[in-house]
């Protein structure tokens, strides 16, 4: 099942009111209960006879509330602090340098411009850049270097 239907199939399960679903298919399980704040995803192994039996942990998934649109925003405007606040498009670790011992990407008080890269989130080892779509000062930078990151979590708000 791709990344896209478990999407959708989580925004009908939300839509619908539905309780809980489960899909289990290659090996792989998928549970989706609703009826929460947030529907959860949960990932299960089962190996085969000859291999160990056991199932890793259930792995939650951050998703969108059941109220935003499927589509993915990037970045979202703060209207009442006057402030451009960019998010993460991904799920991923969040790097503001492109190496341990190479600068940082931005820091608080450097000014931005639209195309500017402000840091990085590996993700399923691949690098990501995430580029400034305003220009402006940057006034705050939400995660720690190395931090594990959400889709739609604050990364950086850009005083325009």
């Amino acid at each position: 099942m791709k990344f896209q239907e478990i999407l959708e199939l989580i925004d009908k399960v939300a839509d619908r009111g539905i309780h809980s679903v489960e899909i289990e298919q290659s090996g792989t399980k998928l549970k989706i209960e609703g009826k929460s704040s947030q529907p959860q995803v949960f990932h299960s192994y089962h190996g085969d006879a000859g291999e160990s039996q056991g199932a890793l942990p259930p792995i939650p998934t951050a998703l969108p509330p059941a109220t935003a649109p499927s589509a993915v925003p990037e970045k979202v405007v703060d209207d009442q602090a006057g402030m451009h606040i960019i998010t993460s498009p991904i799920v991923g670790t969040y790097y503001r340098a492109a190496s341990p011992e190479a600068p940082a990407f931005i820091n608080v008080g450097d000014r931005v411009t639209k195309g500017k890269v402000l840091c990085i989130i590996e993700a399923m080892k691949l690098m990501n850049e995430i580029e400034s779509d305003v220009d402006g000062v940057v006034t705050a930078i939400y995660p720690q270097n190395g931090q594990p990151v959400e889709y739609g979590e604050k990364l950086f708000a850009v005083k325009v």
